[in-house]
């Protein structure tokens, strides 16, 4: 159990509890509970192994969950714009999906892999 005079403030903001004869800092990191998805796996896997200085900069600063969510969401968005361009320049349809269902489920198969290898190269391993 605390007490209030235990704690002193400084000019900078920090609160320190009196434990015996020293004041220690309450120093605590705020942390946000994000899921990451796979593109968000491997951009934090790229940082690290890749990337040591930028990973522990925006480590220490607080802005690498920030900056993982960013790339997720900016990947899911990119990927379905990109399916969707493509779809309309192979003329892959819902006719076509009806008519031929094997030559639909190769083709978007083919599809992904591209978009995903563009996703890749442009976000992830930047």
């Amino acid at each position: 159990m605390e007490n209030k005079e235990n704690k002193i403030e400084n000019k900078y903001g920090i609160e320190y509890t009196k434990q015996g004869d020293y004041y220690m800092p309450n120093l605590v990191l705020e942390k946000e509970k994000i899921i990451l998805n796979k593109y968000g796996k491997m951009r934090l896997k790229f940082l690290k192994e890749n990337r040591k200085a930028e990973y522990t900069i925006m480590f220490m600063n607080g802005t690498l969950n920030k900056h993982l969510k960013e790339i997720q969401e900016t990947a899911e968005k990119r990927i379905d714009i990109i399916i969707e361009q493509l779809k309309q320049q192979n003329n892959i349809t819902e006719e076509v999906k009806n008519t031929d269902q094997l030559y639909w489920v190769s083709m978007m198969n083919n599809l992904k892999n591209t978009v995903e290898e563009i996703i890749l190269n442009e976000l992830i391993y930047v």
